[in-house]
């Protein structure tokens, strides 16, 4: 009787237990919710940077804030890229595969199997976007004596090499 008790108890512990699962359900609302708002953000700043170069400075267009509003954009989509990818591998990984994925054979970038399949995708386009915001404070970045292109210099170097040591990762992979 005492071990028909024990054994219901485990249960229903067991039970609640994998329920509680279903908390991821909000880090994958809320990540696609973010993904979501970084997009229009990205948007809205290619068009304000648009706007501001050919339609307020018309005498004088200055392409290079065009240039800073459209790599700033691909930095906030990057990193919504980050988030749905993120929210993707959640769901998959914590509450169900997701059919129509299963269904389109051209499109895997979401098929997460692990935790540690979903780190990786999720350093890969981490770094991309480093390195676009890299580019991006390049960009406003006004150098004053020559030290500063030889530091300049070697941290894009620095970028390559890791860029060139992600490749060679990945193809092994």
């Amino acid at each position: 009787m005492e071990n028909k008790k024990q054994k219901a108890i485990e249960l229903l512990f067991e039970t609640i237990l994998w329920k509680s699962r279903l908390i991821t359900l909000l880090a994958v609302i809320f990540s696609m919710l973010s993904s979501l708002l970084l997009f229009i953000a990205g948007s809205t700043q290619i068009w304000q940077g648009s706007y501001d170069t050919f339609c307020r400075h018309s005498d004088h267009q200055d392409y290079n804030l065009l240039l800073t509003s459209i790599i700033g954009a691909v930095d906030l989509y990057l990193i919504g890229i980050v988030l749905l990818i993120f929210s993707f591998g959640i769901y998959e990984l914590f509450i169900s595969k997701i059919d129509p994925a299963r269904y389109d054979k051209e499109v895997n970038i979401l098929e997460i199997t692990s935790l540690d399949d979903l780190k990786n995708r999720l350093i890969k386009v981490i770094i991309m976007a480093l390195i676009v915001h890299f580019f991006k404070s390049i960009l406003s970045t006004h150098f004053a004596n020559p030290l500063e292109m030889l530091y300049l210099g070697i941290a894009i170097l620095a970028v390559s090499a890791g860029t060139f040591f992600i490749r060679k990762i990945e193809k092994e992979d």
